[in-house]
């Protein structure tokens, strides 16, 4: 009989066999081995476990958000969890923290070590005893100072052959880009001029994962990463991984295969991490990184951002409304990662098929008028076309009702939220920092003083305080009841066109919440039997705290109000 390791190398055989195609891939087998350790740290994961509930929020940021003198950032992180957020928090997304020479943190020029002016290893050890730690991979690309490119700069081993390259003359003109820059970028060495491809831009080289070489140097990072208690795994940009020739060079099946590679090897060293896409693509691309629940263990919900942005600001859900119609329940083990800001703006191109190209330019023609910025992306026929919205969610959504309206639908969503922290504090567009640097997302990128933080958030009466205490308030609410487990069923309500309304059970059948929300500027009226309640139960609006009284018969939305109504069973006798 075939022992469980011996049944995880022939798992990793096939692996190898989709990506490289037929042959003897014993030695690379036990190369990848070794560096995850497999041998002395083997556990068996349990099928499609969800390693996560209700009670599981995650904050999106970078590790130097909050700046104090005398501090490392990532000790100031840790205080500002501990302090400010109480437990609300369970899952961590620290943006790239590992030295880095453009984009942010994403030009990665060493992906073993901390970023010396955020802190050391030991600050992302300290943060994980407490919270799960979600770590970018970036797995497509490098800065062009990492020792890898200096190596292939100079025809010199192993890095002259990590990085993917082209002719200026092969056709790429089906290639799909997320930026307006060349993509190929000419490199002097020894050895003649070379072109290297570039998807992001010229200081972030693309790696080459057709060489198995450099599949083990990115599987000991992995292995590295998890020694030091990252347990979520972020991969970065993922879904250009694989380039060929003559293709669009996205979403190949090699990428899928990769994915599911490093699932494979990840969740034998440590069954309950989590795997999350980041591809920031069309509905559709999208949905497909969750493989046959063999892939992703959680993708990002990319068109959420800009359709919720277009139901408020139009105050119709239609759209909204359709798409979550036709999204498939994640199955288990599998799940949606939720989000509605995040440091990279409100991309468009997951509004793609779901907007009208006349509704997405209505769209950016508003958000340009509230300060936002747009970045735009090369298509094919050689135009450009908007690519990316760059704005304060706070200011995107024009009010804090409108803001609160969003979090609520957030936080009621099949699957786990995400916050980004300037959407927790209701940071504004930074018109200065972006005026310094011309980054279009430095604009929703502040970087807080901390003593000048501190002072707004212990004024209770300051715009900050009010945004972060309710918002914590509301998240504790969702963290109480079992129907907004990430996998508790979900079912699309139709309130007409103003009203976002769903339905959320819990796996156990026992609770049950109607979530409804006003996404307009006007009041609406719902009659109470058009929701059809559960005539045995109690209900309670959750979020006012007020019983829905017996005998009423409509219930009345303020412009942009949430309702959350739960069951609580009455007793009665027999």
């Amino acid at each position: 009989m075939m022992s469980p390791l011996d049944a995880l190398l022939g798992r990793i055989g096939t692996h190898l066999t989709k990506i490289y195609g037929k042959g003897d891939h014993s030695v690379l087998v036990n190369q990848l081995v070794e560096a995850m350790r497999l041998r002395e740290h083997f556990f068996e994961p349990a099928p499609f476990a969800n390693h996560w509930s209700e009670k599981d929020v995650a904050l999106i940021t970078y590790g130097n958000t909050i700046q104090r003198r005398g501090f490392k950032p990532l000790e100031e992180l840790k205080d500002f969890l501990d302090s400010r957020l109480q437990e609300r928090i369970s899952i961590v997304h620290i943006l790239p923290y590992f030295p880095w020479t453009s984009d942010d943190g994403f030009a990665v020029s060493d992906y073993n070590s901390v970023n010396p002016e955020l802190g050391d290893w030991s600050h992302i050890e300290e943060i994980s005893t407490k919270y799960r730690v979600m770590s970018d991979l970036v797995v497509n690309h490098c800065s062009a100072s990492h020792e890898w490119f200096v190596q292939f700069q100079n025809d010199e081993e192993p890095g002259m052959n990590y990085f993917f390259q082209a002719e200026p003359e092969d056709d790429l003109s089906e290639v799909v880009r997320p930026r307006t820059s060349p993509l190929l970028r000419p490199t002097e060495t020894p050895s003649g001029t070379k072109h290297i491809w570039c998807t992001f831009g010229h200081d972030q080289v693309d790696l080459d994962f057709s060489k198995p070489g450099l599949l083990v140097e990115l599987v000991k990072i992995i292995r590295s990463h998890l020694d030091h208690g990252v347990s979520v795994f972020r991969l970065d940009a993922v879904a250009f991984i694989w380039k060929e020739i003559g293709t669009r060079s996205i979403n190949l099946p090699q990428t899928h295969e990769l994915v599911r590679l490093f699932r494979t090897l990840i969740e034998h060293v440590k069954p309950d991490a989590v795997i999350i896409t980041e591809t920031n693509i069309p509905n559709q691309e999208n949905l497909a990184y969750f493989g046959n629940c063999n892939e992703a263990h959680s993708i990002y919900n990319f068109s959420l951002p800009p359709l919720l942005l277009h139901a408020i600001t139009t105050g119709n859900s239609f759209h909204l409304k359709q798409w979550m119609m036709r999204m498939p329940p994640a199955q288990p083990g599998t799940t949606y990662f939720n989000f509605i800001a995040s440091h990279d703006g409100i991309g468009l191109r997951p509004a793609e098929g779901l907007l009208s190209d006349e509704e997405i330019d209505s769209l950016v023609d508003l958000m340009r008028k509230r300060g936002g910025l747009i970045s735009e992306r090369a298509l094919t026929g050689g135009e450009n076309r908007p690519y990316e919205i760059n704005i304060s969610l706070f200011d995107a959504l024009g009010g804090e009702d409108e803001f609160f309206c969003a979090h609520t639908v957030l936080l009621a969503l099949e699957g786990i939220p995400a916050f980004y922290i300037h959407s927790l504090l209701g940071t504004r567009n930074d018109f200065e920092r972006y005026g310094r640097t011309k980054h279009n997302r430095h604009i929703n990128r502040h970087q807080w003083d901390a003593n000048k933080l501190d002072a707004f958030l212990n004024d209770a009466d300051s715009h900050h305080a009010k945004i972060l205490g309710e918002l914590l308030r509301l998240i504790e609410i969702r963290k109480s009841q079992a129907a907004f487990h990430p996998n508790a069923t979900q079912f699309t309500l139709h309130l007409g066109e103003q009203v976002f309304a769903f339905w959320r059970q819990s796996m156990d059948r026992r609770n049950n919440v109607f979530c409804i929300h006003n996404v307009s500027g006007e009041e609406q009226r719902l009659p109470v039997s058009s929701i059809n309640l559960i005539a045995t139960e109690d209900w309670i609006d959750l979020l006012s705290g007020k019983e829905l009284e017996a005998e009423a018969s409509e219930i009345i939305l303020k412009p942009y109000q949430s309702v959350w109504l739960a069951n609580r069973r009455k007793h009665l006798p027999y």
